[in-house]
């Protein structure tokens, strides 16, 4: 009788945080590889993200190399409050999320919610910020362990352990849930609005940030310090310093108001995680279709680009406004622009005139008035911000440029229609601010100047860029996440956003020379001179990057394709 051996099933070993890291790590490689720009890049952030961890290390560690712990606590929880508020909104608004390890590409895998969420921050801690800031705060486990000996140095540095791990998990957990509620058009929209409203009070919040200071009581700011120190935005930080003062009591209560925050942000993460991965998140009912009296191709065209004539140009400007509009990358972008667009200035012209604290009168300006040549600075900077956006403007499509490429779509039409759809959406948001300025700062008669600079400097920047665009292009990941970026790319962004801002800043000057030399004058002229140059400057560098589009296809569709 034959006996039927049956092999034993093979050992599923459990899914770990290091294959994660690994994993992360061979995808880097894999991205360096005969890339040696981006290895080039990535060194060049490393530098610079040591010299941010040097300096913030002395700074957190200044009250333990003075022997004095009057500031200690403020320092602490002061300078610890504002890096984890760094690590909430500045992905948001400019630097992004590394998505090195995108989630969706898990989300077929037999992974638990534990295992996927404990592995991605563990690969979220490899990382060049994380590295800077764990140098940094190491300055504070010096002044606690100078002040309160080898106890408050060791509490303190569990304290700055969880903070960092506190710091990541908020990073992601709030992108990962904004950028699922972004799915929904009525809820981006409503985001939209928030994060613009929110941004553009970091201006004035900064004004009088500064007046304050000025004279500030050092006694009320000590008693704030020891609030903010109870909460999870000073808690980490402030454990050291509290062992070394004599509080040891408060080293264990604070140490768990981290660790409960930590819990909830991850729990959160994971719900939002797991949401974005299948789609959970709603679109809403679809929109009404226009009715048949325009035909099936006038429905191609969307309100902002009604005006367009139906031909090639025509086609080329609806797509690119449909995409500005509904694309949750690309809204995030405006955003931007909406909130420079309103706190610079105000930043400029009324900050840099001084300000003091009255007890009767309150907050009020001294010390001078804005001058046309000041407000044409600023509006030089805000036009070449709003046209920076387009630096990595064939980033945004993708693979989807190689229709465009199999088209043979000439380069000169291609970028003049890209600058027209999108002057669709910011030239009236500076046409806001044009107004808006001056009435502000109660010189209605500088709309001129004001319109002029920035439709000057706008024009300017988009020649600029568009020759940026097409020579600096960089890949950007396939995810539903609209402030995500490879690793990098962040670098990349960085560098490639002077690089324009500069080129573009330099192309405007001549218009604030000429607020200098002309004085009032310029009043008069600036608006015609200023929209004829910025005109000219637009088509110029439409029909130069265009020659280099035209010999550069193939190659820039190679670099903006994500590398699987």
């Amino acid at each position: 009788m034959a006996v039927e051996v049956t092999a034993p099933a093979p050992r599923v070993r459990p899914v770990s945080a290091r294959l994660f890291v690994r994993l992360k790590l061979r995808v880097m490689g894999n991205n360096f590889r005969g890339q040696g720009w981006r290895v080039a890049l990535f060194v060049v952030g490393v530098l610079v993200g040591l010299w941010f961890a040097g300096s913030g290390f002395f700074l957190f560690a200044a009250p333990g190399l003075a022997g004095s712990d009057r500031y200690a606590l403020m320092i602490a929880a002061f300078g610890g409050g504002l890096l984890v508020l760094g690590w909430l909104l500045l992905p948001l608004v400019f630097f992004g999320v590394d998505e090195t390890l995108d989630p969706a590409r898990f989300a077929l895998l037999p992974l638990s919610r534990r295992t996927l969420v404990t592995g991605l921050l563990a690969a979220a801690l490899v990382s060049v910020p994380v590295l800077a800031v764990l140098i940094a705060l190491a300055g504070l486990v010096v002044t606690a362990w100078v002040l309160g000996g080898w106890s408050a140095g060791l509490l303190g540095a569990v304290g700055v352990l969880g903070g960092v791990l506190l710091c990541v998990a908020a990073s992601r957990a709030v992108t990962s849930a904004f950028a699922t509620m972004l799915r929904s058009r009525r809820v981006r929209d409503l985001a939209a609005v928030l994060l613009a409203v929110t941004a553009a009070l970091l201006g004035p919040l900064q004004i009088f940030g500064l007046a304050a200071i000025r004279e500030a009581d050092w006694a009320a700011l000590s008693g704030a310090a020891e609030v903010v120190g109870w909460t999870p935005f000073g808690a980490p930080w402030t454990v050291g310093i509290d062992v070394a003062q004599g509080r040891v009591w408060a080293a264990p209560v604070k140490l768990l108001i981290t660790a409960v925050t930590l819990g909830a942000l991850l729990l959160w993460w994971s719900r939002s995680l797991e949401s974005a991965m299948v789609g959970a998140a709603s679109a809403g009912p679809a929109p009404a279709t226009r009715g048949a009296t325009g035909g099936a191709v006038a429905q191609l065209f969307p309100r902002a680009a009604g005006w367009a004539r139906r031909d090639r140009f025509g086609a080329l400007v609806a797509r690119e406004c449909r995409y500005w509009w509904r694309d949750a990358r690309r809204r995030a972008n405006l955003i931007t622009i909406a909130v420079v667009g309103i706190f610079v200035p105000v930043m400029v012209n009324l900050g840099g005139a001084g300000f003091s604290m009255d007890t009767e009168r309150g907050f009020t300006a001294g010390g001078g008035q804005a001058s046309p040549v000041l407000v044409s600075l600023s509006m030089l900077f805000v036009g070449v911000i709003a046209a920076l956006t387009l630096a990595n403007q064939f980033g945004f499509d993708g693979s989807a440029y190689a229709a465009h490429v199999v088209a043979g779509v000439p380069g000169r039409l291609e970028l003049r229609a890209r600058f027209t759809a999108f002057s669709a959406y910011v030239l009236p948001m500076l046409a806001v601010v044009a107004v808006v300025i001056p009435l502000v700062l109660g010189e209605p008669g500088w709309i001129g100047l004001t319109a002029g600079g920035l439709f000057a400097a706008y024009g300017a920047g988009l020649a600029v860029t568009g020759l940026v665009s097409v020579l600096g292009a960089y890949s950007l990941p396939e995810t539903s996440n609209p402030f995500a970026l490879n690793t990098g790319a962040g670098v990349a962004k960085s560098f490639l956003s002077l690089l324009a801002m500069l080129g573009s800043a330099a192309a405007g000057v001549p218009m604030v020379l000429a607020a200098v030399l002309l004085g009032d004058v310029w009043l008069w002229l600036a608006l015609p001179v200023g929209a004829a140059y910025g005109l000219g400057a637009a088509l110029l560098g439409s029909y130069l990057a265009g020659d280099v589009l035209d010999r550069r296809q193939p190659e820039l569709l190679a670099t903006v394709t994500p590398r699987r």
